[in-house]
């Protein structure tokens, strides 16, 4: 028996593709038969697996099931909740891996799958390994006809982990769910903690029927921003669909970004773990990096994507890590691994450590005037080249550059960033500057650049 995926949904950190379309039960039954040989072979048998909230999730996760099954391992079922508290699960049941069914931020058509091998990240050459097995048929059969599952209920759990050691004080926040996955976990955590809390559309619905669950996108914090004004409370939380990204605000409504959430973490963390390495990726500010430095720790700059930075998190032993995006890390008291809800605790806890409030650590950030993500359309085939076509020219003349993920310039104005998604057929660009004069010349840059190489920073491709 053979499969082959669709071509598009085997991605460079999970799985992804459009139910009906690119991804439907067979292919996770097929993801179940390859990754449950992969624990089989490596000398492991239970494999612990969970949902997000969307409508296609239960069928997928019955079909990855009996996929496990049938290659000889045992599933436990956490059921329905957000990713991390799938990785939780991973991390502290007698499992040797962990599947999370998810279309993380996706629209509700989507969905896909988040995986843990023997507490590694599983992606990039893992993931097209799956898709060699598939279509070869290398898949163990069981002798028979598997293992059977079992559900567990870990919701409580793992909610007291995320308060365990909380020593933070008592706010006034607004929480917004936005129908995701973390909803319910929300709805449990906001109980045991001090303060006044108002949470918003903690009612899973795969539909996403209020605003799309993705807070890096500022239109959807329109809801938290309104719940914040209107009760006037000291800032308010977001996450996207499955949990594993946070979004802030603000007492007076200004965003907080997830470079800028993690200057905050890193003061906190660096008081507990003096001249720590403090991780962040290429779209990171520079502000962050000279706050780290300024702090007396390591600023590293790495390549973006949750995979790769936990991967490099436990290279080097970071204690924290993040991502523009909103990925949190906190190895600090924690697993090590992207959880929205656990970097929600921590802001309380910073805050009240730093002695200071959200609006006050937003209001003391250096004034930078930078550009959102810029992302436009690039054939497959050209995105990388283009890339390396940017760099051969930088270096040519003489420029500083960075090449960790793309190509990152620093000049007297600032720095700006053109480099490859790994998900998608898009080039992404970010620049940043102390004034919008500045800012112009970096954007200048950029689109010189792209000209060279028969390009123009066309028409923003979406998520």
């Amino acid at each position: 028996m053979t499969h082959n995926f669709h071509p598009t949904s085997l991605r460079e950190y999970d799985i992804r593709g459009i139910i009906g379309e690119t991804l439907g039960e067979d292919d996770a039954y097929a993801i179940g038969r390859g990754f449950g040989t992969l624990i089989g072979r490596a000398g492991g048998s239970r494999v612990v697996v969970g949902y997000d909230g969307r409508t296609s999730s239960p069928v997928l996760e019955g079909a990855l099931i009996r996929g496990l099954n049938d290659s000889g391992i045992k599933a436990l079922s956490v059921g329905m909740g957000p990713t991390p508290m799938l990785y939780y699960a991973e991390a502290t049941e007698e499992v040797d891996g962990g599947i999370q069914i998810t279309g993380s931020h996706n629209p509700a058509n989507y969905n896909g799958f988040k995986m843990v091998f023997q507490g590694r990240p599983f992606f990039g050459a893992d993931i097209q390994t799956l898709g060699q097995m598939a279509a070869e048929g290398d898949w163990t059969d069981a002798p028979t006809g598997g293992e059977g599952n079992e559900r567990i209920d870990i919701m409580d759990r793992y909610v007291a982990r995320l308060i365990e050691g909380f020593d933070g004080a008592g706010y006034r926040i607004g929480w917004d769910a936005g129908n995701g996955a973390a909803g319910p976990v929300v709805d449990k955590l906001v109980k045991l903690l001090p303060g006044e809390h108002y949470t918003l559309f903690t009612d899973v619905d795969g539909n996403f029927p209020n605003h799309h669950p993705d807070p890096t996108e500022e239109k959807n914090l329109a809801d938290l921003r309104a719940l914040v004004a209107e009760k006037k409370l000291d800032f308010g939380l977001a996450f996207d669909g499955d949990g594993d990204r946070i979004g802030a605000i603000d007492g007076e409504g200004r965003v907080i970004w997830g470079d800028q959430l993690l200057m905050i973490y890193a003061e906190a963390v660096l008081k507990d773990v003096p001249g720590a390495t403090i991780i962040a990726d290429v779209k990171a500010s520079q502000a962050l990096y000279d706050q780290v430095a300024k702090l007396g720790g390591q600023p590293l700059m790495w390549k973006t994507g949750h995979s790769l930075i936990k991967s490099k998190m436990k290279e080097i032993d970071s204690p924290l890590a993040g991502e523009m995006s909103g990925h949190i890390f906190f190895k600090h008291q924690y697993y090590g691994f992207d959880d929205a809800l656990y970097a929600a605790v921590r802001l309380i806890r910073a805050a009240t450590s730093l002695g200071k409030s959200v609006t006050q650590l937003r209001s003391d950030m250096p004034a930078m005037v930078n550009t959102p993500e810029m992302r436009f359309q690039v054939d497959e085939s050209r995105k990388f080249a283009v890339v390396d076509e940017v760099l051969a020219r930088l270096t040519a003349a003489g420029a500083t550059v960075n090449a960790t993920d793309g190509a990152r310039v620093n000049t007297d104005d600032g720095w700006w960033l053109l480099r490859a998604s790994n998900t998608q057929d898009v080039l992404v660009a970010r620049a940043e500057a102390k004034d919008e004069a500045g800012l112009e010349r970096l954007l200048a840059q950029i689109d010189g650049q792209l000209a060279e190489s028969g390009l123009v920073r066309g028409e923003q491709a979406g998520h």
